[in-house]
């Protein structure tokens, strides 16, 4: 199973950068995981947009949904030039009706996923944790039969994530705050309580990602290497994982 991130911004893309969007392959098959604003600029550096066997969303914040309208105005442009008959399957939750709807274009369909049962999705099977944010967001655990990806999505600190994230290859979080702030309010987490929920979970690394525009973002890992013994790294475009 490879990871690849696209974009790791929160709120909103750094220049040349992208909000949150990560790549997930297996096997040839290739699943795009949430599609934030820039994301589609700059997966296109790594893969085709045809290329894409499926989407998958979180939630329907503007920084994880941006490019959904791009990709499907970019699918309805590539069909001029050549068309194979695919619709391309993006999965949402239906907790926002209007969100769910935009899903369904002329080259995409929008398909629910049921937060409260597994999804296989080609290889990967995932299940997910509904998250507290201020709207309905959905963290998922991704699982290839072998190794385990835990994605947070957009979240508060809770203690759920300890079982959710248990013994998984990697865990991805959001850390859009330094250690010593408080995300909750927002409905994100800080530094601090990443290291905690990874030492708690006993995964095996941890990347830092929605990450805040202002400060030295690299304090981000030294800070979580407080509460955390094992591999930390901080989300940059193109970081891979692969196991």
């Amino acid at each position: 199973m490879k990871l690849t991130i696209i974009g790791l911004w929160g709120g909103y893309p750094a220049p040349g950068g992208a909000t949150s969007s990560y790549l997930l392959e297996e096997d040839g098959f290739t699943l795009l995981l949430d599609a934030g604003s820039g994301s589609l600029s700059r997966l296109q550096t790594r893969k085709q947009l045809t290329d894409l066997d499926a989407v998958i969303l979180s939630h329907y914040h503007h920084d994880h949904v941006a490019d959904i309208g791009v990709l499907q105005y970019a699918l309805l442009s590539q069909s001029f030039i050549s068309y194979d008959g695919n619709v391309l399957p993006i999965y949402g939750h239906q907790e926002d009706a209007d969100g769910f709807a935009s899903l369904t274009h002329k080259y995409t369909e929008g398909i629910a996923y049921d937060p409260n049962a597994s999804l296989e999705i080609g290889p990967f099977t995932i299940t997910f944790l509904k998250t507290v944010h201020p709207v309905p967001c959905y963290g998922m655990r991704i699982s290839n039969g072998d190794k385990v990806i835990v994605y947070t999505a957009d979240t508060a600190f809770q203690e759920d994530w300890y079982d959710f994230a248990k013994d998984a290859d990697l865990l991805l979080t959001d850390s859009n705050f330094y250690a010593e702030q408080d995300g909750s309010q927002a409905g994100h987490m800080t530094s601090r309580e990443c290291g905690i929920i990874a030492q708690e979970a006993s995964v095996q690394e941890l990347v830092l990602s929605h990450l805040p525009q202002y400060g030295d973002q690299n304090n981000l890992v030294r800070e979580a290497e407080n509460y955390f013994s094992g591999k930390i790294e901080l989300a940059r475009e193109g970081l891979t994982w692969e196991k």
